[in-house]
């Protein structure tokens, strides 16, 4: 195993070993299991909170749902932040000789959940966590979450004639994208994820006609304030991902923030236990403020 590779491996072990953390309420946006949001509220009772929704990453998969991500919505909330943590639905599992094998999202199921989510969001806040301050909402996702976490602030900019596209921007302080899946020509050259990108969009085939209505470096400019952490050592979605993406928004006219952290691999970014995490709280905050 390389340098790096242990790297990784060391630090997805520190983020994964936090125990879930058990969410204040639950509500549903949909009927199926996967249509869910969990609400964690300010551990200090700040009324009026800011609210950051959490849109979990794990390469648009099945094995990986919105309980990795507890732990890092439980420091938002311990630091004065209502959170939404969202679920969707993701790749199924395809049998194959040796054991199952994860295929990276549903086309067009996971998009779907994602825009349902976020326009229900507003009646689901006002239910269950009616101290919340939706004026001061910041949208968050790591990985593949943050990938959906820019596709999600770009709706507005969809192509005509898309489903999920909407009449004008999300009422956003802005966009938190952690080590984002951010553009798909730099994501693909690079082989993120292991093919993960081109079984969400639903193979080569299905390319060219897709990624127009899902790749964010096609939806710009948004408008809407935007900053991406990225860890420089990251091996799992590189440094150039975001950089590539931040270069595509410069084209069409837009800043984009990009915080480099050195020293710092994929999954120091949701680990309570990792300086970069605060990091990454203070950029939210930085918005919602």
């Amino acid at each position: 195993m390389t340098d790096s590779a242990e790297r990784d491996a060391a630090e997805e072990a520190s983020a994964f070993s936090h125990p879930p953390v058990t969410p204040d309420a639950t509500a549903a946006y949909g009927s199926h299991p996967d249509q869910v949001v969990d609400f964690y509220t300010p551990r200090d009772g700040n009324n009026a909170a800011p609210l950051v929704v959490l849109l979990h990453g794990g390469a648009w998969r099945a094995p990986y749902d919105r309980t990795h991500l507890t732990p890092f919505a439980d420091f938002l909330a311990r630091r004065g932040f209502v959170v939404a943590n969202v679920e969707y639905r993701r790749g199924s599992l395809l049998p194959q000789q040796g054991g199952d094998a994860p295929v990276a999202g549903r086309w067009p199921d996971t998009f779907d959940d994602v825009a349902a989510a976020l326009d229900a969001l507003p009646a689901l806040v006002r239910d269950a966590v009616p101290h919340a301050d939706p004026r001061r909402t910041v949208l968050a996702g790591h990985s593949a979450g943050g990938h959906l976490a820019l596709w999600a602030a770009g709706r507005h900019v969809l192509p005509e004639g898309s489903p999920w596209r909407t009449p004008r921007p999300a009422p956003l302080r802005g966009v938190v994208a952690m080590a984002p899946i951010a553009d798909f020509a730099k994501a693909l050259e690079l082989d993120v994820c292991g093919g993960a990108l081109l079984q969400l969009l639903g193979g080569k085939g299905e390319l060219a006609a897709r990624a127009p209505h899902a790749d964010p470096a096609a939806l710009l400019p948004t408008g809407i304030a935007t900053v991406v952490v990225q860890g420089r050592e990251d091996i799992v979605v590189p440094q150039a991902v975001a950089e590539a993406y931040v270069d595509a928004a410069a084209k069409a006219g837009e800043t984009v923030g990009l915080t480099l952290l050195d020293d710092v691999g994929h999954f120091p970014l949701i680990d309570p236990a990792a300086d970069a995490c605060a990091v990454v709280a203070e950029e939210i905050a930085q918005l919602a403020y």
